[in-house]
């Protein structure tokens, strides 16, 4: 047993003797053994000489190993893809963007100038857009009769701008929202920013929230005016003008905001399809 043991202490064990290749193992590539004759030799399976595989099927041979004409091709795409986009939106926000409006304060309401009685021109303007929008007629004309019909009005309101009109919350999940009345003054793509009667900026959210708006029944354009001007911006008694569209003839419609969470430039491009509501 001694002997045993002592023979086996004697032996030479080389550590840094190289193992023997294996199969998908990292192969350490220098200028004496290139890559491809080392990948081919080292992947053939062993019933086949690597050698002469080698030498019969890869060498001295064109091998295609990616087509960069395609690689190329699909770049320029993708670029061109990605600026038409860019200058897409760039048309949309106008000249400044998002974030360099954002900064200079554009969207930015001065509180000395959220006065009710400073918006309403932009609401009576909205009513002479909508008297075009849906070619309302002009009372006492033979065809004032006959109200707007739903199926003429919906695909026109659908990529109308609401700027100016007033939005009032009919249901909602937040309770203290309800019966929050007034003229929008800047839409986005999931709020409308109001202003009330009495004289305060409300931001309600659009997710899970109903609202309610009204449309004039009859034309508020000047039956007289070849330019068409909205009777509210024409030389009248001042008493006229503290008028809304709320106190004269109207229909009002329902604006479920789940459905309407777009920009209003947006909206104007976009094909919409009838869904199913789900009450709140």
């Amino acid at each position: 047993m001694a002997s045993t043991s002592e023979g086996r202490d004697n032996a030479i064990i080389d550590l840094y003797k190289p193992l023997p290749p294996i199969r998908n193992q990292k192969l350490k590539l220098t200028s004496k053994d290139p890559f491809t004759p080392t990948y081919v030799q080292a992947n053939l399976t062993a019933g086949t000489d690597p050698a002469t595989t080698y030498e019969q099927r890869v060498k001295n041979r064109q091998l295609l190993l990616e087509n960069p004409v395609r690689d190329s091709r699909a770049k320029k795409e993708r670029l061109e893809k990605k600026a038409k986009k860019k200058a897409e939106k760039e048309r949309v926000a106008g000249v400044l963007g998002k974030k360099d409006a954002r900064l200079k304060g554009v969207w930015r309401l001065d509180e000395s100038q959220a006065k009710w009685n400073l918006f309403l021109p932009l609401h009576h303007l909205w009513q002479g857009y909508m008297s075009e929008l849906l070619g309302l007629s002009s009372p006492g004309t033979p065809s004032a009769t006959a109200a707007p019909s739903a199926a003429s009005m919906h695909p026109k309101l659908l990529k109308a701008d609401f700027h100016g009109s007033i939005m009032t919350v009919k249901q909602s999940k937040n309770p203290c929202l309800i019966g929050v009345s007034g003229i929008v003054i800047l839409e986005s793509e999931n709020t409308f920013k109001v202003i009330t009667k009495d004289n305060r900026v409300k931001l309600i959210p659009k997710q899970n929230t109903i609202f309610t708006f009204s449309v004039p029944l009859y034309s508020a354009l000047s039956p007289t005016s070849s330019a068409e001007v909205p009777l509210s911006l024409s030389l009248e008694p001042k008493s006229a003008k503290t008028e809304t569209v709320l106190d004269g003839p109207h229909i009002e419609l329902e604006l479920y905001g789940n459905q309407f969470r777009f920009r209003a430039a947006d909206r104007a491009g976009r094909k919409f399809k009838s869904k199913e509501t789900i009450e709140l």
